[in-house]
């Protein structure tokens, strides 16, 4: 009755109109209706339109209210909405955040010459100066046992639990900006995001909004924080402005409302600043093809998951695959996912690693033909036997696996000796997978070449799971921007472009290995099998 619809098909379609209704929601995020008849009552007309004399003073305070105990630490006289600025000022630490405690800053924009508490148009807003990060461990050399020059706060005896304590962190920047254009607002279609952003008075039969002050959060970085101890008395800030045309205003509230629903979620501040680098060092135009390019790349991750596992659920035989090359790649996305975890890289690299490395467990299993069996609570593992054909596959992979170790082995000790006499590291635990990891990443791709190096002697690639691997390979591509995106690091940056030859070199096989119709699939059976079971008769 229905024509029958493939289950990739279904997720296609679905992503497409995810990507449509995205795009949808970003065009009402960034446009505005304005007030079509500006005689009419229901327009709200700028304060900025009459151009008045303002000033920009930044105060700082123990309490986020205005009673009492504020300091002025800057004062911007003769502020100019569309002049851009930056300001370096020294800020005094009060003894109360000195000792593990938080600062705040009041951000008043008022008219010139007035006291901002006694101007009935000012706008002010309260940010944080100050949070609360773990420290980061001392890293220590482990033959001299020589480590960095330690802060006065780290010698105290206790110094060890006070590393898994969340400690007062300064933030170095302070980010304003003045929504400059002068927009007349509808107040029947008034955007609820900008609503909590402005406030209004009458004047006359006219309401009139006083000027959007923002405080960009999201340039908040973690590599700009700089840990307040019981000596520190003063601190620098750099107070910045610029103005800001209203649809990147509203986008920017929708982001910094997304990074906070996150971290209320369970993300770190290390997490929630992966994301922030993504808006804050790209532009609008980078940051949309960002957008579609993870949307793609979530697509195809999806699918090559799925016909990965289809491949391998319906994989008899070990026929032209390297079993080693399995038992490596198992092995090496191990090591990744635990170096990942050391370094404390971002849930968005972290999460699909843990994921992989599982699928490469079960891989194994079916490679080897494990069966476990539990006698009481002592588990038993059983191999399966390999036939003719297995046999002589893994005869040509054991002879690539030797040729390689003569080179591999050499290198990686080698590699680890010298970073453990001249490289510092927190444990010796971090020295070993830190050890384990770069050899992986600077000699991982050889280990891949063993299926090649079997695809090469079987002149066939028609046992390889294509579909799986074209998936894969979009992917690998499509990593290449986000090695430039998102914060990693570096060995698996380079990782990322490294496997791009080894795709190349598989493509290669494809062309030059047409496929043979005689030769067994990917499922162990051949094209020109005939069928097993009863003959049937007209």
């Amino acid at each position: 009755m229905f024509p029958k619809t493939s289950f990739t098909s279904i997720i296609v379609g679905v992503f497409l109109l995810y990507v449509l209704h995205t795009c949808w929601v970003m065009y009402g995020i960034v446009y505005t209706k304005p007030c079509e008849n500006p005689k009419s009552d229901s327009c709200i007309t700028p304060h900025l339109a009459g151009k008045p004399r303002l000033q920009l003073s930044v105060y700082t305070t123990v309490r986020p209210n205005a009673d009492g105990g504020h300091s002025l630490i800057h004062r911007e006289e003769e502020f100019d909405v569309n002049t851009r600025f930056e300001r370096s000022v020294n800020v005094s630490l009060p003894k109360k955040t000195r000792k593990n405690g938080t600062l705040y800053a009041m951000v008043f924009l008022h008219q010139a010459g007035m006291n901002p508490w006694q101007d009935p148009h000012q706008v002010h807003l309260v940010t944080h100066l100050t949070t609360y990060m773990l420290p980061k461990p001392p890293e220590i050399s482990l033959i001299t046992g020589q480590d960095d020059p330690q802060k006065p706060d780290q010698q105290k005896p206790g110094a060890d639990s006070e590393l898994y304590r969340p400690v007062s962190h300064w933030r170095s920047r302070l980010t304003l900006n003045v929504v400059s254009e002068n927009f007349l607002f509808d107040r029947e279609v008034l955007p609820g995001d900008v609503h909590r952003y402005m406030r209004v008075y009458q004047n006359g039969k006219k309401m009139v909004y006083l000027p959007l002050l923002f405080v960009d959060e999201l340039s908040n970085r973690v590599k700009d924080l700089m840990e307040i101890n019981s000596s520190t008395t003063e601190l620098p800030l750099t107070i910045s402005y610029d103005s800001i045309s209203l649809g990147k205003l509203r986008f920017w509230i929708h982001m910094q409302d997304a990074v906070y629903s996150l971290q209320q979620f369970g993300f770190t501040e290390k997490d929630a600043d992966e994301i922030k680098g993504i808006f804050v060092d790209t532009n609008l135009y980078f940051l949309a093809l960002t957008f579609f390019v993870a949307a793609f790349h979530l697509l195809f991750d999806f699918l090559a998951f799925k016909n990965d596992i289809s491949f391998w659920k319906e994989k008899k035989s070990m026929v032209g695959m390297s079993s080693k090359a399995v038992l490596w790649r198992c092995f090496s996305t191990i090591m990744i996912f635990l170096y990942l975890l050391d370094e404390q890289t971002s849930l968005l690299v972290l999460v699909p690693a843990g994921v992989g490395s599982l699928i490469e467990v079960w891989k194994v299993k079916k490679a080897f033909k494990i069966h476990i069996v539990w006698r009481r609570f002592t588990p038993i593992f059983l191999f399966g036997k390999s036939d003719e054909l297995e046999k002589q596959t893994e005869k040509y992979d054991t002879l690539a696996m030797r040729y390689l170790s003569y080179l591999l082995y050499p290198l990686c000790v080698g590699g680890a000796v010298y970073s453990l006499v001249f490289v510092k590291y927190k444990s010796w635990y971090s020295w070993l997978i830190n050890s384990l990891v770069n050899g992986v990443y600077a000699f991982g791709f050889l280990f891949m070449l063993p299926q090649l190096f079997v695809n090469f002697k079987l002149k066939s690639v028609a046992h390889l799971p294509w579909k799986a691997f074209m998936y894969k390979a979009f992917n690998t591509f499509i990593d290449d921007v986000f090695a430039f995106i998102i914060t990693m690091p570096t060995s698996h940056r380079l990782a990322c472009f490294r496997d791009d030859v080894v795709f190349l070199i598989y493509l290669y096989q494809r062309w030059l290995y047409p496929v043979d119709r005689t030769r067994m699939n990917e499922y162990g059976v051949s094209y020109d099998e005939k069928p097993k079971g009863k003959s049937h008769k007209d």
